[in-house]
């Protein structure tokens, strides 16, 4: 069953199970009945993928001209930023290209049509995804002159592409490196919460910090694994962490859990929250371009 699949992690673990879970659980149903509709009308999985990247260029190229805007909903008199519909289209388009990526896997497992070369395509186009979403970013505000999330957009861009090196080059060498928290689905919502709200500087911090401790686990997961590998002891732990630490590192618990919610709902909140508190998150300022300027004086 593709439920046990998507969800397998969190029933090893025998945690109980969250709201991400409930919605995780839709989520899959809706996603498996379209895909078996596609199937019958003669959709591949190689097509939805290359089509999911094309989307993803029209979105790209959106926030190339907007990436920077406020919601036109929230235009006033004083702003301290400018409003547009740009990224909303960057939005609906993301929308639309989440869902093909989503559903290309889905139609490769049910058609029984999985191949390597799927498999390979499919990871391909979505670094060139990545690439042309924050590209996109990186030249919207090279072009205003924003130098802070200029260096931002190229840091999350990196962030993006070393989580899948890490991962790819580590279990040439492991079995399995699947860890840390920032995986696609996660950093795809990300983004689609920040272009619907146009909150695109504020995903632009989370990108360019948080992704990076997942690299860095993933590191550090694999140096365990070859140690314990070479000792003939069984894999490194990959969940919760021991005693007292279980209700610190929250992180470590499988998708679909308690914990998972409360780390999901940490970053969801700060996505949505962070800009209507402070400016600062609409990057309606240049700090590191402040930076440069005192320090050269």
């Amino acid at each position: 069953m593709s439920d046990r699949k998507d969800f397998a992690s969190l029933y090893a673990s025998g945690n109980r199970v969250g709201t991400t879970h409930a919605i995780g659980m839709a989520f899959v149903r809706w996603r498996d009945q379209l895909a078996g509709r596609l199937i019958r009308l003669g959709a591949t999985p190689n097509r939805l993928t290359f089509a999911g990247f094309v989307v993803t260029v029209f979105s790209a190229v959106c926030l190339a001209f907007g990436a920077s805007y406020r919601a036109p909903w929230e235009a006033h008199a004083g702003a301290e930023t400018a409003s547009s519909w740009w990224p909303v289209a960057a939005f609906i388009w993301l929308f639309v290209a989440c869902a093909f990526d989503m559903l290309d896997g889905a139609v490769a497992r049910l058609g029984g049509m999985s191949s390597s070369f799927g498999a390979v395509l499919d990871s391909t186009l979505d670094r060139f995804s990545d690439i042309a979403i924050y590209l996109a970013c990186v030249a919207h505000f090279a072009w205003i002159g924003n130098l802070t999330y200029t260096v931002l957009a190229v840091v999350a861009m990196a962030n993006t592409f070393m989580i899948s090196y890490v991962k790819a080059r580590a279990e040439e060498i492991i079995d399995d490196c699947s860890v840390g928290w920032w995986l696609r689905g996660e950093r795809c919502v990300a983004m689609l919460i920040t272009t619907g709200l146009c909150h695109i500087p504020t995903l632009l911090w989370s990108q360019a910090t948080l992704p990076a401790l997942t690299v860095l686990r993933r590191i550090v997961y694999t140096r365990a694994a070859l140690e314990a590998k070479a000792k003939g002891s069984p894999p490194p732990n990959r969940g919760p962490l021991p005693g007292l630490w279980r209700y610190v590192a929250l992180w470590r618990f499988p998708r679909g859990s308690i914990p998972f919610d409360i780390v999901a709902g940490s970053n969801i909140a700060f996505l949505i929250v962070a800009p209507w508190i402070h400016p600062f998150f609409y990057g309606a300022t240049d700090p590191l371009r402040t930076l440069v300027a005192w320090l050269t004086g």
